[in-house]
């Protein structure tokens, strides 16, 4: 890890009147630990690998740190950021919109469903990896001036599924610009492959162990077999009062079983998974407190914060280890409470032992007589 500057405050920062005018009308009150060691680094220009665990301001690190290193009269594509999902470049969109709330910068989304027409008219364009290459393909993105690209989500956008259309999107990008990566996991093999494309990046990185997040206990039930896991859910949610949960599973076909299966017995739930045309209504209807459940793949998994999440379950236990951590994350949001229950049959045991060895964490049975409001 790079030795970097610490500031406590965003005054301290050197950021724009009109950018600090921005944070704090959207609630930001002092940096957090990310926020304090990488915005200030960003107008170095130098290229920036930061890594800090869900739920601690990685979005707001670099919204803050692109929007203040940007010229708001220049009017041309100066900063692209890429996410794995449309849900994730749209709360993204958010953030930047709310920091640049007095200033005159124009910002688009451009993912799945989005128009098409030529985005020339705008600083700041935020989407989805594949949306961007077939405007690129098609001339419809101007990318020759381009200041900062940054790979939210780095890990995942530079992993199986992402890596060749990311690098086709590299071929659009000048050789002096700023890149940019951030996520809360970044395995060796990633750290290695930045080497290909990024120019003695600083690296502000937490260590592998410190990842287990503060303020979530981590519990399981031991439930055997598949087939008793949503009897165990029912019991679950008649046992305790719970605000709002996410429900992960690792296949498209279970999340719909299960929300049917909630669904027909009276339950205010909704699943969500890449298929679904209709996910910014579900999200939305999630969001403001219509439905209570959530249940949904990994779609989910990476950056999406909604306030009122207390508890998070994993249905079945995620493939990979680093998902783990995305997952839970869900709850806790910026240092509050919440709760990780892992539903373990006799197949999933060692899986459970093998993230608590990685994150050096221990996951115990939930106790009978815990409270989860």
């Amino acid at each position: 890890m790079d030795l970097v500057d610490i500031y406590e405050e965003f005054e301290q920062m050197g950021l724009k009147p009109n950018i600090l005018r921005g944070i704090f009308s959207y609630g930001f009150e002092k940096p957090s630990a990310i926020q304090q060691k990488a915005i200030v680094p960003i107008g170095t220009g130098k290229d920036i690998i930061g890594q800090s665990q869900s739920g601690t301001g990685k979005t707001g690190a670099f919204t803050i740190g692109i929007l203040n290193n940007l010229d708001e009269k220049a009017n041309f594509v100066q900063s692209m950021i890429l996410s794995p999902t449309r849900e994730l470049a749209e709360q993204i969109l958010s953030v930047f919109k709310n920091i640049a709330s007095f200033t005159k910068f124009k910002i688009k989304l451009c993912v799945g469903g989005t128009a098409t027409e030529k985005m020339d008219n705008c600083q700041i364009l935020i989407g989805t990896p594949g949306r961007i290459l077939d405007m690129l393909n098609h001339g419809k993105i101007n990318l020759a001036k381009l200041k900062i690209f940054c790979l939210d989500e780095a890990d995942e956008m530079l992993s199986k599924g992402f890596k060749e259309q990311i690098y086709d999107i590299f071929q659009f990008i000048p050789k002096t610009t700023q890149i940019l990566l951030f996520s809360a996991t970044m395995p060796t093999d990633i750290l290695d492959l930045t080497k290909k494309f990024m120019n003695n990046p600083i690296h502000i990185l937490v260590k592998k162990e410190e990842l287990t997040l503060e303020g979530i206990k981590q519990y399981f039930i031991s439930v055997e077999r598949e087939d008793w896991k949503f009897d165990t859910l029912i019991d679950l949610y008649k046992s305790f009062e719970v605000t709002q949960c996410v429900i992960f599973c690792n296949s498209k076909q279970k999340v719909e079983m299960i929300a049917q299966r909630l669904n027909d017995l009276g339950y205010a739930v909704s699943g969500i998974h890449s298929d679904l045309v209709n996910r910014r209504e579900i999200m939305d209807n999630f969001k403001t407190g219509k439905t209570r459940m959530l249940i949904t793949t990994d779609l989910l998994s990476r950056g999406i914060d909604v306030q009122h999440i207390s508890l998070v379950i994993n249905y079945d236990i995620p493939k990979s280890k680093e998902t783990y951590i995305h997952r839970i994350g869900r709850s806790g949001r910026f240092g509050r409470k919440g709760i990780a229950l892992n539903f373990v049959t006799n197949a999933d045991s060692a899986q459970l032992k093998d993230i608590e060895v990685f994150y050096q964490t221990q996951i115990d049975e939930l106790p009978c007589d815990l409270k989860l409001n």
